[in-house]
C-alpha cells in the first residue's frame, strides 16, 4: 500500500503545472490521460479539491462531477469512435475521488471487452503514457470538450 496519496499528488502537480499527462482543467477536476494505455483513450478525472469519495460531494458540487464525467464520455466517443464508454469510480487504496473513463472498441478481442479494463487486459504491460504519442489526442479532447491546456503542461 502506497504511503502517499497518489490522487491527491497528482492534483496538487497538475494545479503547479508539472504534470504532463493533464488534458486540462474541468469545472470538477483535471481530466488527465491515464498512466498506461492498454486501450486508446483511457482517461482519469480526479477532483479537485480532493474529497474521499462521491458522497462526500454535496449539491452543485456532486452535480458538476458527475456532468464532467459524462461531458468526458462524450467527448471519448466523438474523438475515438469507441463503441461505448465505462465509468468506474474509484477511492478505495486511495481514499481520493477519481474517475477512470475508458473507451471500449467493437475491435477488442470478445472475451476482453465485456470485463472491465483492470480484469480483461494487464494495465502494467499496456503502453505507457508518452507525451508525443498521445499529443494529437489531448488536443483533439480539448477541442471536444472546449478546454484549454493547462500552463506549463510540457514540464516534467
Amino acid at each position: 500500500m502506497p504511503t502517499e496519496n497518489i490522487i491527491a499528488h497528482r492534483v496538487e502537480l497538475a494545479r503547479k503545472g508539472r504534470f504532463a499527462q493533464v488534458i486540462g482543467k474541468m469545472p470538477s477536476g483535471w481530466l488527465v490521460v491515464a498512466d498506461t494505455q492498454p486501450v486508446p483513450g483511457y482517461c482519469i478525472l480526479l477532483a479537485d479539491p480532493v474529497v474521499s469519495s462521491l458522497n462526500a460531494l454535496e449539491g452543485e458540487a456532486r452535480q458538476r462531477y458527475l456532468a464532467d464525467v459524462v461531458a468526458v464520455g462524450d467527448a471519448l466517443l466523438a474523438v475515438t469512435q469507441a463503441e461505448r464508454i465505462n465509468y468506474e469510480t474509484w477511492c478505495n487504496l486511495a481514499p481520493s475521488l477519481h474517475t477512470h473513463i475508458v473507451p471500449r472498441y467493437a475491435d477488442e478481442d470478445a472475451a476482453r471487452r465485456v470485463q472491465p479494463l483492470c480484469v480483461g487486459y494487464d494495465i502494467a504491460a499496456a503502453r505507457p503514457f508518452d507525451p508525443q504519442a498521445d499529443a494529437a489526442f489531448m488536443q483533439s479532447m480539448r477541442a471536444a470538450l472546449g478546454i484549454a491546456p493547462a500552463e506549463g503542461e510540457h514540464q516534467a
